[in-house]
């Protein structure tokens, strides 16, 4: 494995993904979305009190990408994993493409390589672009009062700003995981469906579970248990310990199923 055939791979399928409708119309909703939802809390009456931060929407424009978190850790950013992630490998099969992708230079462990870590860094600017975008929205038509943080004590500013910039980035470790689903999911199944639909389906149920009173080492087991992670952030003092946790568990899937992934392709007969 060369480390100059996975970047001409990830160049490629970067290159792919940027010419493709879907990435385009995904980022674009990922940057209207949040202003979108300002301008109507501005607007209306009432205000979503049964969320995090959500009666403090109108006085700080910090609670607004809090909000927007909370929202899209439930629904959104497992969509957003799978739309490319879950597409990266069975697109190949769908268009009949494998034999001419590895008769090239690149084999198999490369264009794996690859493929991943352009599916990963979609990941990464796709929750780059919403969290800024939520935090602009929030500063621009709100504006920049204090936050009431979880504990009752008020963040000045600055001090908002840092933890709600470290609890966008606290979700990044289980998309990751869910991206590994979903393409664990696209190689196994070689169906783009499959690998899109499966993953936010998974991701939905693990939502449901942790609604549940059921037993909590299962429930700390689940990806999306590192979704609700940064509620820690908002304490005074943080609280630290469930955002170690979430991101040690999502990193063993992100290992597990790509490893299972990548020993798929290599045992598949590309002929077949």
């Amino acid at each position: 494995m060369r480390f100059k055939g996975i970047a001409a791979v990830a160049g490629a399928e970067c290159s792919k993904l940027s010419a493709q409708i879907k990435t385009r119309v995904t980022l674009a909703a990922c940057v209207v979305g949040p202003f979108a939802f300002a301008a109507a809390m501005r607007v209306q009456n009432s205000l979503p009190e049964d969320t995090l931060f959500g009666r403090s929407v109108k006085e700080s424009g910090f609670a607004l990408p809090l909000v927007v978190l909370g929202f899209a850790a439930l629904w959104v950013l497992p969509a957003l994993t799978s739309i490319v992630g879950g597409d990266m490998f069975s697109a190949e099969d769908r268009y009949g493409t494998w034999k001419t992708l590895l008769t090239r230079s690149c084999g198999r462990s490369e264009v794996f390589a690859g493929k991943v870590a352009a599916a990963l860094g979609f990941s990464l600017l796709a929750l780059g672009v919403l969290a800024v975008s939520s935090i602009a929205a929030g500063l621009l038509v709100i504006g920049s009062g204090p936050l009431v943080g979880l504990s009752g004590a008020q963040l000045l500013p600055s001090d908002a700003l840092m933890r709600v910039t470290f609890a966008w980035l606290s979700v990044l470790p289980p998309m990751f995981a869910m991206t590994a689903i979903a393409i664990l999911v696209s190689v196994a199944t070689r169906n783009s469906a499959a690998g899109i639909g499966l993953p936010v389906v998974a991701a939905l149920t693990m939502q449901l579970y942790a609604l549940i009173d059921g037993p909590e080492i299962v429930r700390q087991l689940l990806i999306t248990y590192g979704f609700g992670a940064w509620h820690g952030l908002l304490t005074q003092p943080p609280y630290h310990r469930p955002l170690v946790y979430g991101t040690v568990i999502s990193g063993i899937y992100v290992v597990m199923c790509l490893a299972l992934a990548f020993r798929i392709l290599q045992r598949r007969d590309i002929a077949a």
